[in-house]
């Protein structure tokens, strides 16, 4: 099995994941040595590549760590699809022995970004490149073109940047379309790829990361708004799989609303009569990517309280047992909609909308955050391009995003963009009565009224915080800024008795 000796890159780790890349390199003309650590899932993979697939001379299997690295041109490139954390740096410590100055190692797995920081330190110490890129898409994104974020040195990028711009997704540099014609051994050569280079070390895993946060709240919207026709309007899940299908023509065209149509008209493989969405077991699962989201908006300060709402409503829906005991004891109003049906839906689409305009600012300030934490310096819009094909956030409106840091690249928040600005205005009494609508019927929509606080916690020129602020000086003596004196200056007072004279610190 061991008969190539120049292969252009090699790839350790044989998951669902690792396969996928590995053909769609080869569908690229590139030939790739593969690696895996249990030698008969290598072998059975390679066997079944010489079997079925067009472009199977060019994938190489190998047995041996020393005859893999041997078989692969210099510089090397190395791609790790192992498991996050301490299974990477394994892979990585064994490989090293056999890597030569130069050689660059690419971790495409879902990898904490301080840990890029530091295995790009590490190996850049040795004289090797490391890059951390986000691969996005899952299985099929990986087989046919997902969307890739590196960050790593400049020089590795431009070894790495012919494969990684060949094998992404593509999409028309217009009108940001993606290019979806899909077929094995044929693959997608027009268009802007959908991946670039980030940034320098943890860049590309952070812009990952953050992708993997607007998902979170992505989803649990859509689910929130399911759940309103589903609980308040009592449709079937057939009716709303229609509904969804028609939003997707739309302007929140996305590969989630599509699937999420697909799922809901699904019927039950066990019983014809049913829908298989009613038989899943309402518990959801997650990988961390959303939680790190979170925790990073809290360590750098920037409000993302829609995301975070996204991971806790995972939290709550695993207290299955707990929620079920609570609710024969814990009682709140029955549902009772009365209105029009087809007008709720339209009021549903509008908040729906108006939430994911919300979302999308908050991991868009939170990168440009990031960016000054890290010192790396991110182009919003070609990253909102990025996301336009191959990942699982892909929608229509992103190139509504690319526009407006086109337009303008220190925007603030994407909300203040005169396109959103004005969606916002316009979607918001429809938004304001569905979340109100929700609130009196007892529909659980965490992340509708999560998004719709930000919205107005943001627009609004003085918050409660003056109070707040006089609270922690009244106990803690943290002292507090005054309106009518100059940002900076700080001021206390020993409360709480009259006439106490204010002590300027």
């Amino acid at each position: 099995m061991n008969t190539k000796a120049s292969s252009d890159i090699g790839l350790v780790g044989l998951a669902v994941m690792g396969q996928n890349l590995v053909l769609n390199m080869a569908d690229h003309g590139y030939s790739v040595s593969v690696f895996n650590r249990t030698t008969s899932k290598m072998t059975a993979f390679v066997e079944r590549v010489r079997k079925e697939e067009p472009s199977s001379e060019r994938v190489y299997g190998y047995d041996t760590l020393e005859a893999f690295v041997d078989s692969i041109n210099r510089p090397r490139k190395i791609i790790l699809l192992v498991q996050a954390g301490r299974g990477t740096d394994a892979t990585i410590d064994s490989l090293l022995p056999y890597l030569q100055e130069g050689d660059i190692v690419i971790d495409g797995g879902n990898a904490h970004w301080m840990d890029t920081i530091r295995r790009e330190k590490e190996i850049r110490a040795r004289g090797l490149h490391f890059i951390g890129s986000g691969v996005s898409g899952g299985e099929l994104g990986a087989r046919f073109g997902p969307a890739l974020m590196p960050g790593g040195s400049e020089e590795a990028w431009a070894s790495l940047r012919p494969i990684w711009e060949a094998i992404a997704a593509k999409v028309d540099p217009d009108t940001g379309k993606p290019y979806e014609d899909y077929e094995p051994g044929k693959p997608i050569t027009q268009g802007t790829p959908c991946t670039t280079h980030l940034g320098p070390d943890g860049a590309g895993h952070y812009v990952k990361m953050v992708h993997n946060g607007i998902e979170y709240i992505d989803m649990q919207l859509i689910c929130e708004s399911y759940f309103l026709m589903k609980e308040l309007l009592q449709m079937q899940a057939d009716e709303i799989a229609a509904v969804f299908r028609d939003w997707n023509q739309g302007v929140l065209d996305s590969y989630l609303i599509e699937i999420t149509a697909d799922i809901l008209a699904q019927r039950d493989p066990r019983d014809d009569s049913r829908f298989l969405v009613d038989r899943v077991l309402d518990t959801a699962g997650q990988k961390g990517t959303g939680k790190w989201t979170s925790v990073s908006a809290l360590d750098l300060g920037v409000p993302a309280n829609a995301m975070a709402e996204a991971v806790f409503a995972r939290f709550l829906s695993a207290l299955k047992e707990e929620r079920v005991a609570a609710s024969r004891v814990l009682k709140g109003p029955g549902v009772a909609f009365d209105g029009d049906r087809d007008t709720f839906i339209e009021l549903i689409r509008q908040a729906l909308y108006s939430s994911k305009i919300c979302a999308y600012a908050q991991g868009f300030s939170l990168m440009n955050e990031a960016q000054k934490e890290f010192n790396w310096q991110l182009n919003f819009g070609t990253i909102a391009m990025l996301f336009r094909g191959g990942c699982i956030i892909r929608a229509r409106f992103l190139q509504k995003i690319t526009d407006a840091y086109r337009n303008d690249p220190e925007l603030a928040n994407l909300m203040l963009d005169p396109h959103f600005r004005q969606a916002l205005h316009d979607g918001q009494s429809a938004w304001r009565e569905v979340v109100a609508a929700a609130a009196v019927n007892g529909v659980a929509v965490p992340a509708l009224m999560s998004a719709l606080a930000y919205f107005d916690g943001y627009r609004i020129a003085v918050l409660p915080a003056n109070l707040l602020q006089a609270q922690r000086d009244y106990f803690g003596a943290h002292s507090y800024e005054r309106t009518d004196e100059q940002r900076g200056r700080s001021f206390h007072v020993d409360w709480p008795v009259d006439g106490r004279p204010e002590i300027e610190l």
